[in-house]
């Protein structure tokens, strides 16, 4: 495999060509129906399959993709061409393109990329996340991170949160926040936006990128049950160490 350093520049200009399409067609209303709530624009189809193409072309790595699909191999591009499709198709701007580089399970090179909102990020292996259009202070983390009060610790939280889960959240002194987009939660937690974020997503193209952003800014992530994060695991569960310890005790509570 060639250099992550490299391979994440090819993925960057990949990302160029689609911002194009994806400006466009905000407000792109549903086409295909994946399952109850679930679904893809002609957009999603659309950037997937030029990012398909191009990461191809560009590297001969194969792409996984969450329109066209493809399998989780030892190494393998990981392409989310919207998320937050609901948020995209309703004329929210909490939306973007997801693209990482997996190798052996875990994320080498990765850019979550928000147009709409002016910001990208970029990582890639060993080296420091470069963030455009965030806070300038960056990720809050480490051993002297100060306690979260009234001012901040806010979690990003998928809807799938158990109730009882987001209320715990809430007594503990955390801010839950619901954008719409774990891709979106993941991003601000890198940039220091988020003190933390949780969700249960299965699918690869949620996490993937977001897993390298955060470990790059100096945060936490793990699977919801503290386990080391892979690209297998079932959600993940970041943020700072005294908030990422917060949340898992309080899931601990609701694993049933």
């Amino acid at each position: 495999m060639m250099d992550p350093r490299e391979l994440v520049a090819f993925a960057e200009a990949a990302v160029d060509q689609v911002e194009p399409i994806f400006r466009s067609g905000i407000g792109a209303p549903p086409a295909h129906f994946k399952s109850r709530g679930d679904f893809a624009t002609e957009v999603d189809l659309a950037i997937e399959k030029q990012l398909r193409d191009i990461l191809q072309q560009m590297t001969g790595i194969p792409v996984y993709g969450e329109e066209s699909g493809g399998s989780i191999q030892d190494t393998v591009w990981v392409v989310d061409p919207i998320d937050g499709t609901a948020n995209y198709s309703a004329g929210n701007p909490m939306a973007g393109i997801l693209v990482a580089l997996v190798h052996e399970g875990q994320t080498v090179a990765a850019i979550s990329d928000f147009p709409l909102l002016g910001r990208r990020l970029v990582a890639s292996d060993g080296s420091p996340l470069r963030s455009a259009g965030g806070p300038s202070g960056g990720f809050g983390g480490g051993e002297e991170s100060p306690e979260f009060d009234d001012a901040r610790g806010h979690v990003g939280c998928f809807s799938n949160l158990p109730t009882a889960a987001f209320h715990e959240l809430r007594e503990s002194g955390l801010r839950p926040r619901i954008t719409g987009s774990v891709g979106l939660d993941n991003a601000f937690v890198a940039q220091g936006v988020f003190d933390g974020a949780v969700n249960f997503s299965p699918h690869p193209w949620d996490n993937a990128a977001g897993a390298l952003l955060i470990k790059a800014a100096g945060g936490i992530i793990t699977d919801p049950e503290g386990n080391p994060w892979t690209v297998q695991s079932r959600g993940m569960v970041s943020g700072t160490p005294q908030v990422h310890e917060t949340i898992l005790e309080i899931l601990s509570h609701h694993s049933d």
